[in-house]
């Protein structure tokens, strides 16, 4: 009997209905898995079931009968796709399921920096409303989302509803090339020119090398309207002790950010230095997370198990 084992289910929010496949097989599940743990617990597994627990190559080479992983996300970096490759096991991922949840969490982010929301629900609870002794006070800025700039980094399916919806509030939209090219494909614009000339800048990439530390202190000291930073796509894309020190010199406006390069944060984090600032907002890795997104991905999980015990694998990396 096929044996599935899932590493991770406390990582799937609990109002989500955990469906099984559609054929016999022996379910294990553990709520979360340490990545000192992953081997002895997908050691005898047909197929594994895994969202952030790393499946790395010793894990994958002590599996014998592993023949499936199957990744409830769409970024893949947990798992050793070369290990897997060599060994035959297909690996698969979710995705656009996040089509709505990412980017409407992207633009709450947005409204809350641009509008300064967190510093003046700080200033009513700390009384300054009732020390103003007038109907309103101008503690922060407040600018309006149209008219302005948007630039996007990853033209993908999120990155595309981002533009839906920033192009509805009236916004400029620009697709930014890829960093350091010479030459840009036709709808995009050249990453530096977006950097000089965006009022906000939101990424919408995986993580791979060439994309680590996408954005360092060079880039922010480019960035001419210094700019709102939102970034709901992978931590590392941006270089977080560079971004401290663009928000302490004033060369960006403010910072949203729902994803970091250690989650939960270490101690020493650069970022946590920082947080209680008004104009910067962490949340812990949850724009994808909407009860609808999540029963979505689960959905795909389960999908794509059927489909490979079928013989027909599909979303295959």
């Amino acid at each position: 009997m096929t044996k599935i084992v899932f590493l991770d289910r406390d990582t799937i929010g609990p109002a989500v209905t955990i469906t099984r496949p559609d054929f016999p097989h022996e379910w294990v599940e553990y709520g979360k898995t340490a990545e000192i743990d992953v081997a002895e617990r997908i050691h005898d597994a047909d197929i594994v079931i895994t969202n952030k627990a790393p499946v790395r190559d010793a894990s994958i080479a002590g599996a014998a009968k592993l023949k499936m992983i199957t990744v409830a996300a769409t970024g893949y970096d947990v798992i050793d796709l070369a290990s897997a490759k060599a060994r035959g096991i297909v690996v698969s991922n979710v995705r656009g399921y996040a089509v709505n949840t990412v980017p409407e969490h992207t633009f709450a982010l947005i409204f809350a920096l641009r509008r300064s929301i967190i510093g003046f629900r700080e200033d009513v609870i700390g009384g300054e409303w009732q020390r103003a002794n007038q109907f309103c006070f101008f503690n922060h800025p407040i600018r309006d989302l149209a008219g302005s700039t948007i630039g996007i980094l990853g033209g993908g399916t999120l990155g595309k509803s981002v533009a839906r919806i920033a192009e509805a509030l009236g916004m400029t939209v620009l697709f930014a090339g890829r960093k350091g090219a010479s030459e840009v494909a036709e709808g995009y614009t050249p990453f530096e020119t977006v950097l000089e000339t965006a009022d906000i800048i939101t990424l919408h990439m995986p993580l791979k090398p060439e994309t680590r530390d996408l954005i360092g202190i060079a880039e922010f000291r480019k960035m001419k309207k210094h700019p709102l930073i939102i970034n709901t796509a992978r931590g590392g894309l941006v270089n977080e002790a560079d971004l401290v020190t663009a928000i302490n010199e004033g060369l960006i406006a403010g910072a949203g950010f729902d994803v970091l390069t250690k989650e939960p944060p270490a101690a020493d984090n650069p970022l946590l230095s920082i947080i209680s600032r008004p104009n910067v907002i962490l949340t812990p890795h949850v724009a994808w997370a909407s009860d609808e997104a999540m029963q979505g991905l689960w959905s795909q999980v389960i999908g794509h198990i059927e489909n490979f015990e079928k013989g027909t694998p599909s979303n295959v990396l």
